[in-house]
């Protein structure tokens, strides 16, 4: 785990990928990781919803991240992971290739998404460049800050 000289500056984020790049949210709105496990599918719901998926007498929706982000639908294997987030009251299962790494970076080197990226930039709160690599920085409070709970089948 990496770590910084200024604690009020540092960002703790977990990495994972999908379709080979990487992307991170912040460690705060996790609840846990998951091996990925087959899911229940809900008629009608969203195209990105997978199903559902009963998490200690709870049920809640698992989302193909990939998908979300307007990538091409992951392809679940014995490698994928479900990251499971507690974001805007909901608890919502994100389906990622493979976690990475947790990581505690200098807020510092956040730095803001081109303007050249259009729309895609909605979820992102910029890159982070670390090692040889970037990360980019999603917020999963924008990415499900519209979605209605109740579409979903899910209570708030």
């Amino acid at each position: 785990m990496n770590t910084t000289s200024n604690a009020a500056d540092a960002l703790e984020i977990i990495a994972f990928r999908l379709h080979q790049q990487e992307f991170c949210v912040k460690t705060t709105s996790i609840r846990e990781i998951r091996g990925w496990a087959p899911v229940t599918p809900i008629p009608h719901s969203p195209y990105e919803v997978l199903g559902v998926m009963n998490l200690r007498g709870t049920v809640i929706p698992i989302v193909d991240l990939a998908v979300k982000l307007g990538m091409p639908a992951a392809q679940a294997t014995e490698r994928s992971a479900v990251v499971v987030t507690e974001v805007n009251g909901m608890t919502v299962g994100l389906l990622v290739d493979g976690v990475s790494d947790i990581l505690t970076v200098s807020g510092s080197t956040l730095q803001p998404l081109p303007a050249a990226t259009g729309p895609s930039a909605a979820f992102s709160d910029g890159i982070i460049a670390h090692d040889k690599s970037m990360i980019c920085f999603l917020s999963l409070e924008r990415m499900f800050g519209d979605d209605d709970p109740s579409a979903w089948g899910m209570a708030a």
